[in-house]
């Protein structure tokens, strides 16, 4: 009788914990939002972080973005070949980049670059005790600590994946107009006619900042909760990559079927 009860003990105490977990992370959501005043009185603190956020983070997505546009050339060429439809290149690039590549591709990189760091520097504050000191001080460490970074993430995120949508298209071009061969006129004109502002931009802005609330949510609550040892402080890193990666690719097909259902 032990034995058939464990698998649904077990069962029960994930769900337990897992419902914890959310409402933990949901009342922690509230409490940034409840104390965001901080960032209008003092925007220095927010933009000192999305320098910290975004300005570091800037190389990688743009080389990234660069190379993914290159393989979006190459491979976007081969299969509008068959059609007899090369012109057509530059309108499969900007699409592919602005609608999913770019919000998406850069919020896996912003969870492995700057959302790590977040959660590491949280919790190394929490390990060497000056969360505790702050509030020692009378000094709310959500409302000066939290707020100012999950701000800077919020804004930085929707300007790295428009850098990244903007090399992107720049490598698709280097690679089907001096590359290949293919027309320019054909290339620009093809985007800018097929590419809307509010079906496809817009969208694809949506989903950057949809990702970049949640993907920094996730840093800081996880660098929040970790325990304050080295050993917790690891391992809180490695959930915010893997939970905050699982969150993007879950979020994006929500979002793709709710914006392009109809």
């Amino acid at each position: 009788m032990i034995k058939l009860l464990s698998p649904i003990t077990a069962l029960g105490r994930f769900v337990r914990l897992s419902i914890h977990g959310l409402g933990a992370f949901t009342r922690l959501l509230f409490a940034i939002l409840a104390r965001s005043g901080i960032a209008l009185k003092r925007p220095g603190l927010v933009s000192q972080q999305i320098h910290f956020i975004g300005n570091y983070s800037l190389l990688i997505i743009a080389i990234s973005g660069l190379f993914v546009g290159f393989v979006l050339g190459l491979q976007g060429y081969y299969t509008l070949s068959r059609y007899g439809s090369e012109e057509a290149l530059g309108l499969l690039v900007a699409l592919s980049l602005s609608r999913e590549l770019g919000p998406v591709v850069t919020a896996l990189l912003f969870a492995g670059r700057a959302g790590t760091s977040l959660t590491a520097e949280i919790g190394l504050m929490k390990a060497g005790e000056q969360l505790t000191a702050m509030e020692v001080m009378a000094v709310d460490p959500i409302r000066r600590v939290l707020v100012p970074r999950f701000w800077g993430g919020m804004i930085a995120m929707p300007i790295l994946a428009a850098v990244f949508s903007a090399v992107g298209v720049i490598g698709g071009w280097i690679v089907g107009v001096p590359m290949i061969g293919i027309d320019p006129g054909s290339f620009w004109s093809q985007m800018q006619s097929g590419v809307d502002i509010f079906d496809d931009v817009l969208n694809g802005v949506i989903k950057s900042i949809v990702f970049g609330l949640v993907v920094t949510l996730i840093a800081l609550y996880t660098g929040w909760t970790a325990k304050a040892t080295p050993e917790g402080v690891s391992r809180a890193t490695t959930r915010t990559v893997v939970a905050g990666s699982l969150a993007v690719l879950g979020l994006d097909f929500l979002l793709t079927a709710l914006m392009f259902s109809n």
